[in-house]
């Protein structure tokens, strides 16, 4: 099959209002892994079963696998760059490996799309995963995250996006597909808030209102912007966001579900290296003393192609 004709997932999806982020675990024996097989065959029909009833709903998922279950899955090869989520940091300020070895990523307009493709997933794994982790995320205001500031301002236009994401002949066997990295942090708002808007705005290194990268005369080493901007032979290597915040206010509970799509998990872990660890050693994301991060994972999002091939 040539690499042109190779249909990817919906990695590059437009920024919807809603979305439903789902961390699964796979139970050991091959019924389990025969049930899971069976559900990438068919999602494609369940999004399109539930995405008709709404057509401008923009209905799309992803669905990812972490290395410990890839062969189990779907033997050998793997895709060469899948492994284990690497660690970062130490103690309070650690970005940390937790249990997952299946993603879907839902997203639509509205929730109840979201909703409705989750459950009808979910009931079709039944008892071969465990869900360990479950998030409904939601757009808030003009692309704001929780803490607010604008998110996910620097991804890659329409023309670069499938270059920074989609695998490519560097590993002919899986391209098309695509590195996807989760991350759940919760934020300490009242700490956060009680900073002025110059403090903030220095800690991301953009401006609040405006959403202007602040200029490089004032704007710190160790800000948000900084650690998270890569270059490569004078080239900026972006990754894609999708960020959605969640939270429960209730409990006081405001948080910011990262997700990083790219071709390679290189640069997303270069990216945690350097706000976790600092750039140089020391010189950390400031951010990271007001959000902390829960949950962390890595996984390869294959082609529709490899998905529906399964059946046979």
């Amino acid at each position: 099959m040539d690499v042109q004709d190779i249909e990817s997932q919906s990695v590059d999806s437009p920024v919807t209002r809603s979305a439903i982020f789902l961390v699964a675990t796979l139970h050991p024996g091959e019924p389990a892994r025969e049930q899971v097989r069976a559900l990438c065959g068919d999602l494609g029909g369940l999004v399109r079963s539930v995405g008709k009833r709404v057509p401008t709903g923009n209905l799309s998922c992803v669905i990812g696998f972490a290395a410990a279950a890839w062969e189990g899955l779907f033997g050998a090869p793997r895709p060469a760059s899948l492994h284990a989520f690497r660690e970062f940091g130490s103690g309070q300020r650690k970005a940390l490996a937790t249990p997952g070895d299946i993603l879907l990523h839902i997203r639509a307009e509205h929730m109840d799309l979201c909703f409705e493709l989750a459950a009808l997933v979910i009931k079709r794994l039944g008892a071969a995963v465990t869900v360990v982790d479950e998030v409904q995320g939601f757009r808030y205001f003009d692309m704001r995250s929780i803490i607010g500031f604008v998110d996910g301002t620097e991804n890659p236009g329409p023309r670069e996006v499938a270059k920074f994401t989609l695998v490519g002949e560097e590993d002919a066997n899986f391209a098309g597909g695509s590195y996807v990295l989760v991350q759940k942090y919760l934020h300490d708002m009242t700490g956060w808030e009680a900073l002025s808007t110059v403090e903030q705005e220095h800690i991301i290194g953009r401006t609040k209102l405006s959403d202007i990268e602040l200029d490089a005369a004032i704007k710190p080493s160790c800000s948000h912007s900084s650690l998270t901007t890569l270059e490569e032979g004078g080239q900026e290597i972006k990754i894609l966001r999708d960020n959605m915040p969640f939270g429960r206010p209730g409990a006081g509970e405001f948080g910011t579900y990262f997700i990083g799509y790219a071709r390679s998990p290189a640069p997303i872990e270069q990216m945690l290296e350097n706000m976790f660890v600092g750039k140089p050693v020391g010189n950390y994301d400031r951010l990271l003393d007001y959000s902390r991060a829960v949950t962390g994972g890595l996984f390869f999002v294959p082609t529709v192609d490899f998905l529906e091939g399964l059946e046979d």
